[in-house]
């Protein structure tokens, strides 16, 4: 299997600064070397590659070490890519795994919980009763006689709704209360603003005229 493909940019431009040392034409041999090292396969086939191009440049004693600090950098050039790539997919997958347990989230809280089903279901249950005794109430002749705790039942029902209902209405009066509270306080405050910056400017007058009385 040939190389992987790197980013050659990196790469390019070391192999462009050595072949200028070597006194190599880098337009001409820059991207035959390129190529050969993205294609063979091992690095014995790439070492005998890169000679038979270097070898009409370099001496017997340089080519071989040559070879190899090409090839090493090249595959420390792919090294550095891979580890990059390997980086950004981290960074992704934990982007979405973060999106998706937050998705999780709101979904669960639009969720009723079990303890609010369970309250909206004893309420429910509460008014059918409610309803259903009128519904008996309604239907039985009058006999003069009460059953036994229906009226502290009904007394009771209807003694809760006009509390609901007179909180209600004290929250309200409260909240009014202190927007109005805030709104002459707020004028008030302006008001004292106005004045003391009226007071400023009679003084600051009072001064200019002191002075040019003394000149």
């Amino acid at each position: 299997m040939a190389a992987p493909v790197t980013d050659a940019g990196e790469f390019e431009s070391w192999l462009n600064d050595r072949l200028d040392s070597l006194e190599v034409d880098r337009e001409v041999y820059g991207a035959y070397i390129l190529g050969i090292l993205k294609e063979e396969e091992s690095d014995e086939e790439k070492e005998d590659a890169l000679q038979g191009i270097l070898a009409a440049f370099l001496d017997e004693d340089a080519i071989e070490e040559v070879c190899k600090q090409i090839i090493n950098e090249w595959k420390e050039c792919c090294d550095r890519l891979a580890a990059r790539r390997n980086t950004d997919d981290a960074e992704v997958q934990a982007i979405a795994s973060m999106i998706e347990k937050q998705a999780q989230i709101v979904v669960k809280q639009k969720e009723p919980s079990e303890e609010s089903k369970k309250r909206k279901e004893a309420l429910l249950a509460q008014y059918a009763n409610v309803t259903d005794e009128e519904d008996e109430a309604e239907g039985e002749p009058a006999t003069g006689v009460d059953l036994p705790g229906s009226e502290s039942k009904s007394l009771f029902r209807n003694t809760n709704v006009e509390e609901v209902l007179n909180r209600q209405k004290q929250k309200r009066d409260q909240a009014r209360e202190d927007a109005q509270k805030k709104k002459e306080g707020d004028k008030m405050q302006r008001e004292k603003d106005k004045l003391a910056k009226q007071d400023r400017k009679e003084k600051e007058k009072k001064r200019t005229q002191k002075g040019e009385r003394k000149r």
